[in-house]
């Protein structure tokens, strides 16, 4: 265990100097749900249900978990550079843990995020934003979740396909309706019958209903529970999935 834990420690310290060289991604990350949130969330103040300050507390949960889940599905890119460069076959013959191998990649990714999600919540202060101090706390616990969940996909995806077209083909086939059966823009309880049928099995659905309730307080609300147990479960079998991956990975 402390072999792995110190492996990981390296492998993540060594993608945060990689990133920092070239924060670009990061950048390039915080400029859309920054635009929805100057562009986009004005028009919700006058919405009947949602009006004034609400349309905010409405509106950004569901922004901070649309960047989660763009902010972690495209990082797949970057291992498939590696990957060709041969940096993960050397890594592979080195005594470093493979398991630490993803672990520190999916911990830098998720570190990238949280730092992302707090730029944006402190702008959505000065537009009215209003959370529950105790509830953003728990929002980031999920957040990360969501993020070691979409890394690990991502990653794994990209090895299995090995092909920058094809990866950005995949994401995007299910990404789309993944954020549009999630009820992002607005709640799922204003759309129709058969939409709100179809978000029961989507997990991002389930993300915003609970990061809804975490900043309105509702702190012990089943929507929480079920959120958290839904990205526990992904998780897990998509960073099990990530971790075979690595281990049969070559160019």
């Amino acid at each position: 265990m402390t072999h792995l834990f110190n492996d990981t420690r390296l492998i993540f310290l060594s993608s945060i100097k990689e990133t920092l060289r070239n924060p670009v991604w990061i950048i390039v990350g915080m400029t859309q749900p920054i635009m929805y949130l100057l562009l986009y969330a004005p028009l919700l103040e006058n919405v009947p249900g949602l009006g004034g300050a609400n349309a905010y507390n409405t509106f950004v949960p569901g922004l901070l978990i649309m960047t989660a889940l763009f902010g972690s599905l495209f990082v797949g890119f970057d291992i498939l550079s590696k990957l060709r460069s041969g940096v993960i076959e050397r890594l592979r013959v080195t005594p470093v843990n493979r398991l630490a191998i993803v672990m520190g990649m999916v911990l830098r990714d998720v570190l990238m995020l949280l730092l992302q999600c707090t730029v944006l919540c402190g702008a959505a202060l000065f537009f009215g934003f209003r959370p529950n101090l105790t509830g953003v706390f728990i929002l980031y616990a999920l957040m990360a979740l969501v993020g070691v969940s979409m890394s690990s996909l991502s990653y794994a995806l990209a090895l299995a396909v090995k092909d920058e077209n094809a990866l950005a083909s995949s994401v995007n086939m299910f990404s789309l309706p993944l954020l549009l059966l999630s009820g992002v823009f607005l709640p799922l309880s204003f759309a129709p019958r058969w939409m709100q049928i179809a978000a029961e099995v989507n997990p991002m659905a389930h993300a915003i209903n609970a990061s809804r309730a975490l900043v309105d307080g509702a702190l012990t609300d089943t929507s929480v529970i079920i959120g958290f147990v839904a990205f526990l479960v992904l998780g897990v079998a998509f960073a099990y999935w990530l971790s075979r991956s690595i281990r049969q990975a070559t160019a």
